[in-house]
């Protein structure tokens, strides 16, 4: 197995890794923006208390079935859960599949930032003579720059992935990381030093229970939160499966589960301080309801008001959320080569890596250049269902990210939760993460058992429906 698989080369290698893959725009883009048009303070504490009652036992649980297969999401689904397990694994191939489709371009649309931002560092072109909402308009009726941006973005992620897990994708991780981090830190420092900035940390982390108010308001809340917390800790995406197909029986899953989401939730937390901070001191009045384009367009604009300094914290931030786009980036991909790779082994075949990740690259540029023409809706391109009124139709987006993280993450999880805790038993995940002298104690299992039986269950019941009529909603 380990002579065309690999493995991590150390468990550090992997964590960053699989940190790598859940600090992603996620964080850093859908974070700060959800947080904003939640009320702030009463996201957060749901967002906390879903990581702990749902992400941890389903992250648990995918980690131990990609390590007890050893192989790829859909033969380690069908190996615990056999013909219901095909299901699973095809929901969690064709969702990192589509979700690349937006994740590249909006990548591009962040190295195009820090190109214009360095070109106003030396005086070549003056960005903060515009609006962040007249430069963001401009970047996405400029096809050719968006397609070829998109290109040079996922060719980055082709010349990592192809060194395989051990020289492309852990070494790349175990340098990228701490960079990012650092960035962050700088950018956080700034944010919070602002005329103003204070507001913005009262609204994050002043106590404020008027969404709560309502039934309607706390299942909203609960919708959002909950959908954020799926994608930004990639679950449901296939990534946690196949990254631990790639990990040693010694390891222990849940010291591991642990450590990713609590990093992951604090680099979101940062990444909302890097955000939300600046926006209330120079974004303007309601910055913090600026949606998704808080980003693109709110951020810049912070920077564009920062005089001199404006540029240099431009590259820094935008830097930061590209490098974080491409260690998510790099973990989708992965999950498609690692499918096909398993597949041709299987098949008595002798697989090469690189034009694997080659071919899948160019399926995922095929779909992304719809994405990257489209302009999020600018350039009067032709969407599936635009004709509904739904939201569904905006965008070629929209109508990625529907299928993805509407309706193919929170299905496949809700499926697995039941499955794992009706069908095959928790039982099956506990032999796996008591291996090599790792215990899982009775308190934590029973623990585990309530979550994964009852808890995740529900919850993803209630994501599945606040995600799929937030999309089909009018718009």
């Amino acid at each position: 197995m380990e002579h065309h698989r690999g493995q991590w080369g150390s468990n550090i290698g992997f964590l960053m890794a699989t940190v790598g893959a859940a600090v992603g725009l996620g964080n850093i883009w859908g974070f700060p923006y959800k947080m904003g048009a939640s009320g702030g303070f009463p996201f957060l504490i749901i967002y906390i208390a879903l990581a702990v009652l749902v992400g941890f036992p389903i992250m648990l649980t995918e980690l131990a079935i990609g390590r007890k297969s050893g192989k790829s999401v859909l033969v380690s689904y069908q190996n615990v859960a056999g013909g219901m397990g095909t299901f699973l694994g095809f929901l969690a191939i064709i969702s990192p599949l589509l979700i690349l489709s937006f994740y590249t371009v909006l990548g591009a649309y962040c190295i195009q930032y820090v190109c214009l931002n360095f070109a106003e560092l030396i005086g070549v072109f003056s960005l903060s003579s515009i609006s962040g909402a007249q430069s963001f308009t401009d970047m996405l009726s400029n096809q050719p720059l968006a397609i070829g941006s998109t290109v040079f973005f996922i060719a980055i992620c082709y010349l990592i992935i192809r060194g395989g897990i051990k020289d492309g994708i852990e070494k790349f991780n175990k340098i990228g990381m701490p960079a990012l981090a650092i960035m962050l830190l700088i950018v956080i420092i700034r944010a919070v030093t602002l005329p103003g900035a204070f507001e913005g940390l009262k609204f994050m982390f002043s106590p404020n229970w008027e969404p709560f108010s309502s039934v309607q308001g706390f299942l909203k809340v609960l919708s959002t939160a909950g959908g954020q917390m799926f994608f930004s800790l990639s679950l449901a995406m296939g990534i946690t499966v196949t990254y631990g197909s790639y990990l040693s029986k010694k390891e222990s899953l849940v010291k591991n589960s642990l450590i990713i989401i609590i990093s992951d939730t604090c680099v979101a937390i940062m990444a909302g301080l890097a955000v939300l901070p600046a926006a209330f001191a120079l974004g303007g009045e309601g910055a913090e309801l600026s949606g998704p384009k808080l980003l693109f367009i709110t951020m810049q604009d912070v920077f564009n008001s920062m005089g001199a300094f404006g540029p240099i914290f431009g590259i820094l931030f935008f830097l930061f959320v590209t490098l974080a786009a491409i260690t998510s980036a790099i973990a989708l991909v992965e999950v498609l080569v690692t499918f096909v790779i398993d597949h041709q082994v299987a098949k008595g075949r002798s697989p090469k890596r690189s034009r694997i990740v080659a071919i899948a690259c160019l399926i995922v540029l095929a779909e992304a250049v719809l994405v990257a023409a489209d302009g999020l809706g600018s350039n009067g391109l032709w969407i599936p269902f635009q004709d509904t009124g739904m939201t569904l139709g905006g965008t070629w987006l929209d109508f990625m990210d529907f299928i993805s993280e509407g309706v193919a993450m929170p299905l496949g999880a809700l499926v697995m939760s039941i499955l794992v805790g009706w069908v095959i038993g928790p039982k099956v995940i506990r032999s796996e993460v008591s291996l090599e002298g790792n215990t899982m104690k009775d308190g934590l299992y029973s623990f585990f058992s309530i979550c994964i039986r009852f808890v995740a269950p529900v919850a993803m019941a209630f994501i599945l429906y606040g995600q799929v009529t937030t999309f089909i909603s009018p718009a």
